[in-house]
């Protein structure tokens, strides 16, 4: 594919890619039998929208997307056996995997279960003294006080702590690759188990859940009993799809879309909260749940007490919200830190392999075990590369790697793991968890990448900066923005429109702080544009910018509005630049 403004090499060493023929003769049919503009068009066109279905897509409906859970292996089990143990006031316990997916998973069968008067335990392991899932000691001692175990994003792969629950039933709610056999046990939803379709491998733990709330207030209905609104649940499960990057395609775009306008009610407690000591001042969009409040809430089961999230988002008093949210802030600060001096200590590693290689990988005594997968993605942008990262600690080590597109990551994990050079190990296709022992990690890491090269992972260069179009800047307005916006929202296999601004001139660079720069610029004809690049001193464009000396430059990025002392304006999120 041809250079885009002839960008082979740009300021970060990549080069520009412009949407494809049949991509930009989609967009001109688009635009052909709609009123939309241009760019919105091109953005349609690249999401694999034809014109007939664009303005549906634009305003999609939930009723329409949602699947039927019964689709679902077990459901049908599942709710029958979640609804009797509702109506029959039994003991509950939900035990719920530490991160933000499962932290909304569990908030989600808790206040379920508040509208029938019962108050369930809720149950997340200890990431450095538990590790991740079930395990035999704490389902044994569940087991011994309550009737109903419910797994929230874990468990499939759990059968002997399933196993040692004994004269409780459990039930599974997850979406983490399945194995050959299953745990026994009542039920196990899981839409990546090894017998389904495939057709729902996109959904995370917190909409399979919620297909288990809809089930169930249909086995409700049928005996003539009302359940909870459900549909005040989907800023949880929004909040659960993007935090764990779950593609925002099919029913996933609806629940988020849907999920964010509740959301922007700010009615739940616990978010509401949190988006105050998170500064959020705008209204939601899927950065502020990938990049504000999912970090701070995971921040608990990272470095902190693992149940702080959850806690959190079923608060019911506001000072207790307030110093839930407060504690998570700091302790996201914290794992800034920490995940900072061990991704400059990954990196000195990884300069010291083949970066070519289909796996990039670094390993090191003490290096904590709530970071290495923000690192590992971390590494993984950085190289365009599957990442594995892994911190040892008395000749064991917990890792946790991150995919990229088009490479099976858990599948590949498992593999290992059934071959005997881990201790365990599963996930899904873009992110997966790994332990093992310090003799066999050379081994299991050329293993590893074996198994990723057959799957083509060492063919990929850096990553190219795929751009939506060419974009002038008198017509980059907040109207534009707000229709680009109908077309999301954006996150995981849903990339934020970028376009290429030609040929500008640079009318003032400023340096801010370390490592960023602000400017503003135009063609020269038009209005100026403002513009923010983050990290521009950790390569060539923050150097090249401020010393542009009248010179033109190519600008590409995503643009975005600036509210500053109650005044929007437009400005580019500057993500790369190339000389004109």
């Amino acid at each position: 594919m041809s250079e885009f403004l002839n960008v082979s090499s740009s300021l970060t060493g990549r080069k520009w890619v412009g949407p494809a023929l049949e991509v930009q003769r989609n967009a001109d049919l688009i635009r052909q039998t709609s009123r939309f503009s241009h760019p919105l068009c091109q953005v349609l066109s690249r999401r694999g929208v034809q014109a007939h279905e664009a303005q549906s897509f634009l305003e999609p409906k939930l009723k329409e997307l949602l699947p039927d859970p019964r689709h679902l292996k077990d459901m049908e089990k599942a709710a029958k056996r979640f609804v009797a143990a509702a109506q029959k006031k039994e003991r509950i316990a939900v035990f719920a995997d530490y991160d933000v997916d499962g932290a909304t998973s569990g908030a989600q069968i808790i206040l379920w279960l508040r509208e029938f008067g019962l108050e369930a335990t809720l149950y997340i392991p200890d990431r450095i003294d538990e590790g991740y899932g079930p395990n035999n000691e704490a389902m044994a001692e569940l087991a011994r006080h309550h009737d109903l175990i419910v797994c929230v994003d874990c468990g499939t792969l759990s059968h002997e702590p399933i196993s040692a629950a004994k004269g409780a039933d459990v039930i599974v709610l997850d979406h983490h690759l399945g194995g050959e056999t299953l745990p026994e046990c009542v039920a196990v939803v899981n839409p990546n188990r090894q017998d389904e379709t495939g057709e729902l491998a996109h959904l995370c733990a917190a909409a399979v859940v919620f297909l288990m709330l809809v089930e169930a207030g249909r086995q409700l209905r049928e005996m003539g009993q009302a359940g909870p609104n459900l549909m005040s649940y989907l800023d949880l499960v929004a909040l659960g799809t993007v935090a764990d990057v779950a593609p925002l395609i099919g029913v996933n775009r609806a629940l988020v879309r849907q999920g964010l306008k509740i959301m922007a009610r700010r009615e739940r407690i616990g978010l509401r909260a949190l988006a105050d000591v998170a500064r959020m001042e705008n209204a939601p969009n899927s950065y502020a749940l990938g990049f504000l409040l999912g970090p701070r809430i995971n921040a608990g089961g990272r470095i902190g007490a693992a149940d702080l999230g959850a806690r959190l988002l079923v608060a019911t008093d506001e000072h207790e919200a307030r110093e839930l949210a407060l504690r998570l802030d700091e302790l996201n600060t914290e794992r800034r830190d920490i995940e900072a001096t061990v991704r400059l200590k990954a990196c000195e590693q990884i300069e010291t392999r083949d970066t070519k290689a289909a796996l990039i990988w670094a390993a090191d005594e003490g290096w904590h075990p709530g970071v290495v997968g923000i690192v590992a993605s971390r590494l993984k942008e950085m190289y365009n590369r599957p990442a594995v990262v892994i911190g040892f600690e008395n000749g064991l080590g917990k890792g946790s790697g991150r995919s990229i597109t088009g490479v099976d990551l858990g599948a590949a994990i498992q593999r290992l793991a059934s071959e005997g050079l881990l201790i365990k190990g599963g996930g899904h296709k873009m992110a997966a968890g790994l332990s093992v022992a310090q003799d066999q990690l050379e081994g299991a890491m050329a293993r590893l990448s074996e198994l990723l090269a057959k799957q083509g992972a060492d063919q990929f260069g850096p990553a190219d900066l795929k751009l939506d179009g060419m974009l002038m800047p008198q017509a980059a307005t907040i109207e534009l923005i707000e229709q680009l916006e109908a077309a999301g929202p954006y996150g995981a296999s849903a990339a934020n429109p970028r376009f290429a601004i030609p040929s500008c001139q640079i009318h003032f660079a400023k340096r801010i702080g370390e490592k960023h720069l602000k400017l503003s610029f135009s063609d020269g004809t038009g209005p100026r544009l403002e513009a923010i690049c983050f990290g521009a001193y950790e390569n060539e464009i923050g150097p090249a910018l401020e010393a542009h000396a009248g010179a033109r430059f190519h600008l590409a990025g995503r643009l975005e509005i600036n509210s500053w002392a109650g005044r929007n304006s437009v400005q580019l999120r500057l993500e790369d630049a190339a000389p004109a």
